[in-house]
């Protein structure tokens, strides 16, 4: 199905559309008439977001796609509408292999939906639940651990414990404060983890489909409607065709992908999403720290700017009590500090990279309460920029679905900065889609959600929200229908 495809879109035929622009200062509603190339046996119509009369028109493949574009700058983007019947065996892309991404896709393949998972991880799929390997070195360098408050996410837990993918860990964790005062959590809800990294469960989640499809690395760079089904391509190269789509990934990628698609609402929505930034480092001793009275597996700190959280990943993926040497550990900066510090995530300059992992370092030392300086030098070091790293608004619903379009939401945002959230956003997108192609995509009207609704700040710690740990009833009271 992923071959090259040679669609030469604009080879043979011209066409004239007529289009109403939105009203302005200068003019309101002038007629232009443009020429522009179009495909051959072009069926599908795409409509104008604007209200009053709606003039069916059609769209060029590069029609808006540069940033500068006067057209782009000055007019709504228009809304395309889809008419033609949903095939009887539809194809949906996800386009984002993370927690969302991948639990759409199952539960789309509970309801006899077919999908194709689009994802550029090179090493392997999970989005934000990274491992990095390194030799013999494991570290957990995105998500730490996760909670379960919601009886759907629960039931997949359940699953995924009993296939030996997650367990519960029994380490200790707590507030660390500045001098190294460190206070324990005395009761908290069960913490999950991924036996061997949270990648692995990424990456086991669909192990056992028959109707899902995983392309990667495989960067989508455009999306376009074409008669009556969205073509995706990754710079040039022709992906598939396929009756809905699905974006679960976000930030500057994602919007740039949603720009120029003819999915306004959905773009809008995903624009006034914010994001924090956030500074990994992953650092590997050859002895122990020197912690605390009360060891610990992972520590909230407090009060340090360079440090929000330090975790053991030795500790916690190891099943012996004195597993190391090299002792493994994950630290998270503060999002200040990450916004202080940002730079292109892509190429960070070695100065930077640096200097962060020096404040950092120094950081951990405060933190432990030792002496400038005295912290054993680490055998391994890296440092890397989560650029978009958690939500920092929210609309508070489990998923967006622009039904004109045929295409959806999903993610963590939606609802938190959980894995959980996440999870039940996938989980709600596949079957509010399943239940779309269902019914025949002849009643649109009763499938729009969340194009509309307004965001609100989201509370949580620097590196997300744990269900149980803090309040977060949006998690706890979201109601998802699975199965049927």
């Amino acid at each position: 199905m992923h071959t090259a495809c040679n669609h030469h879109h604009h080879r043979h035929l011209t066409s004239s559309f007529t289009h109403h622009f939105p009203y302005t200062k200068f003019f309101k509603h002038p007629t232009f008439t443009f020429t522009f190339l179009t495909p051959p046996t072009t069926t599908r119509t795409l409509y104008s977001s604007m209200d009053g009369p709606k003039k069916p028109y059609r769209r060029r493949s590069s029609y808006g796609s540069s940033r500068k574009s006067v057209l782009k700058k000055t007019f709504k983007q228009e809304q395309v509408t889809f008419t033609a019947p949903v095939s009887d065996d539809p194809l949906v892309a996800i386009i984002g292999g993370g927690m969302s991404g991948l639990l759409c896709a199952l539960q789309l393949e509970k309801r006899g939906v077919r999908s194709t998972v689009f994802d550029t991880g090179i090493h392997g799929l999970g989005g934000r639940m990274g491992t990095r390997n390194i030799d013999e070195m494991v570290f957990d360098h995105a998500a730490q651990f996760f909670t379960v408050s919601n009886s759907a996410f629960r039931e997949l837990v359940n699953e995924w414990s009993e296939k030996g993918l997650v367990r519960q860990s029994q380490g200790v964790i707590g507030d660390l404060e500045a001098g190294g005062h460190f206070f324990p959590f005395l009761s908290s809800p069960p913490r999950y983890i991924a036996v061997n990294g949270m990648r692995t469960l990424a990456d086991s989640i669909l192990s056992q489909s028959s109707m899902i499809e995983v392309v990667r690395p495989c960067w989508i760079s455009s999306i376009e409607p074409y008669n009556g089904m969205w073509h995706l391509s990754e710079n040039g190269k022709h992906r598939g065709q396929f009756d809905a789509t699905v974006i679960a990934h976000n930030g500057k990628c994602a919007n740039r992908l949603l720009s120029t698609s003819g999915l306004p609402l959905i773009a809008r929505q995903m624009k006034r999403l914010e994001l924090s930034s956030i500074w990994a480092l992953l650092a590997a001793f050859e002895d122990p720290l020197p912690l605390p009275v009360a060891p610990f597996e992972g520590a909230f700190v407090k009060g340090i700017d360079s440090v929000s959280w330090m975790g053991n990943d030795t500790q916690k993926l190891s099943t012996s009590p004195n597993a190391g040497p090299p002792h493994c550990w994950t630290f998270f900066s503060t999002a200040s500090f990450g916004k202080r510090n940002k730079v292109p995530q892509e190429n960070i300059p070695n100065a930077t990279a640096e200097k962060v992992k020096q404040l950092m370092l120094a950081g951990v030392e405060n933190a432990l309460g030792l002496e400038t300086g005295s912290l054993e030098k680490p055998m391994y070091t890296r440092v890397q920029l989560w650029g978009a790293a958690l939500p920092t608004n929210t609309p508070g619903i489990p998923c967006i679905f622009d039904p004109l379009g045929r295409t959806g939401i999903c993610g963590d945002w939606l609802l938190g900065s959980s894995l959980e959230a996440a999870a039940i956003s996938g989980l709600s997108l596949g079957n509010h889609i399943a239940d779309f192609l269902k019914s025949g995509g002849s009643r649109p009207d009763e499938f729009a959600v969340g194009l509309h609704e307004d965001f609100h700040p989201l509370q949580g710690h620097d590196i997300g929200q744990f269900p149980g740990l803090e309040s977060n009833k949006n998690i706890c009271e979201a109601e998802v229908q699975v199965g049927a």
